[in-house]
Parts: structure tokens; sequence; C-alpha cells
């Protein structure tokens, strides 16, 4: 049969917490650090984690031929391209690589062709 806790403890632990003195005081102490701890460890785990993954997510560096997402390899794993070699090259890291193309704007013309888009019916 389990043993009852008795009034007295209950009592000893009241006053303890009541009118704390030394030894009071240090029992408030250990709770308060212990309660601390439970509630405070898991969001830094989590700010952790998510500094981890942002920092990650940085390094990683997509294909521009098939999209695949790769971690500090020269060539894409998948298929074979060649990555560019630096960032100005491919527009910044997870970018796919554009052309860059100098011409003149005022010896470009462009075409605009017009569509009816009412239908009637």
């Amino acid at each position: 049969m389990p043993s009852r806790v008795s009034w007295w403890w209950i009592l000893v632990l009241a006053l303890l917490l009541l009118a704390p003195g030394p030894a009071g005081r240090l029992l408030l102490d250990v709770v308060g650090g212990v309660t601390l701890l439970l509630f405070a460890l898991p969001v830094a785990l989590g700010g952790a984690g998510w500094l981890a993954w942002v920092l990650l997510q940085r390094r990683m560096r997509t294909c521009p031929a098939c999209g695949f997402r790769s971690l500090g390899t020269e060539v894409c794993p998948a298929c074979g391209t060649v990555f560019p070699t630096t960032e100005i090259d491919s527009g910044g890291f997870g970018s796919p690589a554009v052309p860059q193309q100098s011409f003149d704007v005022r010896d470009v013309t462009i075409d605009v062709s017009a569509t009816d888009v009412e239908q009637d019916g």
C-alpha cells in the first residue's frame, strides 16, 4: 500500500513558500531555474535550428539547366552542368544564369500586335 503524504510535510512546504527564509529562497530559486530552463531551452534550440536552416539555404546552389539544388559542388550532381564560377556570372547563388547583352535602347523596336479578347457567346 503506497504511503500517504502527511499533512506535516505539506505545512512545512507551504511555510517555506509563504515565509521564505534561506531554505525557502533556495527552493524558489531552484524551482524558478528549472522552470526557466524548461521554457527557454526549446525556444533557444528552435532559434538555433532556424539560423542553421537559413545558413544552409544560403550555401545551396540551383542548377540553371535542371533546377536541382546542391551544396558545395562545382558540377550539378543530377545533370552534370558546370555551375558558374562567381556570383556575378549567375546573378547570385540560387538563380539561373542570364546572358548579359549590351545594346543601345534607341535601336530597339518593339512589335506589338493587338488582339480582340471579347468573345461572342
